[in-house]
């Protein structure tokens, strides 16, 4: 599995998801901010983010922008050619050691990321075999670059451009660990140590969803998790285990969430899974 979209300018509402492939995100130009589990990036022209796909993040945007980002998803056993002799170097360590991760690229770093992009960019548009396989050769250029960078450890901590945005960070880490629990705003009033109308006004102005919009679509991620990770768990299994009180109600906003019942995303998923190792199966003979 293998998609890249170069300097895409379509508009989206921000919505929370996750997914089991790695992605490399590039932001061109406009106005976001990104969360990526229990962290916020406010954004700027030239950052990089890698991400391992299973944290729930979600792109902020403010519409009066033009909001410019490439995006790259890919299965990491893409990648297996590369990785063994004589090409020795993991490049995929990053995603396995940081599993989110924020460059701020810039000066020549930045031209160097936006050269490599334009490049994959010009092979992908001939679409046919040589095309495609020089794409592949520039991307992992593009992942060398990347495991280049993200050794240097960090020089800086990273600030918040205000106090709203770190107050939203601090409720965003508290639900990463509570969002299966029963929460109630009064709690999390007592303990941020701020009025809980402040607070809902904030974090929809910040994130764009409401708090319990985001613990509801954190929830029903996490049950997608548990059904990829753990085909035998039955849906009722995860309903309570995710904090649901009521069966018909998780099942409800899964379907709404995701466009199928939890029963029909477990069989897709299973299904997928037979197809995945057919084909594991099939270019393992060759």
């Amino acid at each position: 599995m293998f998609t890249f979209n170069h300097r895409t300018d379509t508009p989206i509402e921000p919505v929370f998801h996750s997914h089991s492939y790695y992605e490399v995100y590039y932001f061109h130009e406009g106005k976001c901010n990104y969360l990526i589990g229990d962290q916020i990036y406010t954004l700027s022209p030239g950052d990089l983010i890698i991400m391992y796909g299973m944290t729930l993040h979600c792109a902020k945007i403010d519409p009066a922008y033009p909001y410019i980002r490439s995006i790259i998803h890919f299965d990491p056993s893409l990648l297996r050619p590369y990785l063994e002799p004589p090409h020795a170097i993991n490049v995929l360590e990053p995603f396995q050691q940081f599993k989110n991760y924020r460059l701020c690229l810039r000066g020549e770093d930045k031209e160097e990321a936006e050269r490599i992009l334009s490049l994959m960019h010009k092979h992908q548009e001939r679409h046919d075999e040589i095309g495609d396989s020089r794409r592949m050769l520039a991307f992992v250029d593009l992942l060398h670059f990347v495991y280049e960078r993200c050794l240097q450890p960090l020089r800086q901590q990273r600030e918040f451009p205000s106090e709203k945005e770190k107050a939203v960070q601090d409720v965003i880490a508290l639900l990463e660990t509570t969002f299966t629990e029963d929460l109630h705003m009064d709690q999390l009033q007592k303990t941020l140590h701020l009025s809980k109308s402040y607070l809902a006004k904030i974090f929809k102005e910040v994130t764009g969803v409401t708090i319990f919009e985001y613990v509801y679509r954190k929830r029903i991620n996490e049950a997608r998790i548990l059904f990829l990770l753990h085909p035998g768990m039955t849906v009722t299994e995860a309903c309570f285990r995710l904090g649901f009180k009521h069966l018909a109600h998780f099942s409800r906003l899964f379907k709404q969430m995701t466009g199928l019942s939890p029963d029909q995303f477990k069989k897709q998923a299973r299904n997928n899974n037979l197809q995945e190792k057919e084909a594991g199966f099939s270019e393992w003979k060759r």
